[in-house]
């Protein structure tokens, strides 16, 4: 299915700049991310998907209740293996689910399903990477792709045009 294959794909680009980065740079405070870390920022997409995965037999998601481990933002190992296990265990079928949300101080459920927790898990990712990249302008010899960050509505969008303006 395409949306494992596009998970994937942004998983694996958040892999390949972890590898790049030294432990200072996904451990210290950015001015360009108002004080955050990548690291902060990969954690947050990195237990996102763990709750996803975490509820997906109970059958009730609700990402405030996320695990915040610290440790994911502090070793940048770690969080590659984190991210190895969500890649390992994604692969499983559609079924509805339940979102549930604390809204003005009452949690509401809404109906959801699987691939649709997924996709949403993806497009979150890509923003963050998106705020990522912001942090990585400041580092010098790291290397990114062009896509990195970049929803892909948007590189689809950038191709017709492109495509349009050659013809």
């Amino acid at each position: 299915m395409s949306l494992f294959l596009s998970v994937t794909n942004h998983l694996t680009e958040l892999v390949n700049l972890l590898n790049q980065l030294e432990d200072s740079h996904y451990q210290n405070p950015s001015k360009a991310l108002s004080n955050s870390t990548i690291g902060q920022h990969t954690r947050h997409i990195i237990e996102l998907f763990q709750c996803l995965l975490l509820h997906y037999e109970e059958g009730t998601v609700c990402y405030d209740k996320r695990m915040r481990n610290q440790r994911i933002e502090q070793d940048r190992f770690f969080a590659i293996e984190n991210i190895q296990n969500i890649l390992q265990n994604m692969h499983l079928a559609n079924k509805n689910l339940l979102l549930a949300q604390c809204i003005a101080g009452t949690e509401t459920t809404i109906e959801t399903n699987y691939f649709r927790e997924l996709l949403y898990n993806m497009e979150h990712c890509i923003h963050h990477q998106a705020l990522i990249k912001v942090g990585i302008l400041e580092l010098e010899n790291i290397s990114i792709s062009e896509s990195f960050g970049v929803a892909e509505s948007t590189i689809n969008s950038k191709r017709l045009t492109a495509h349009t303006h050659n013809s």
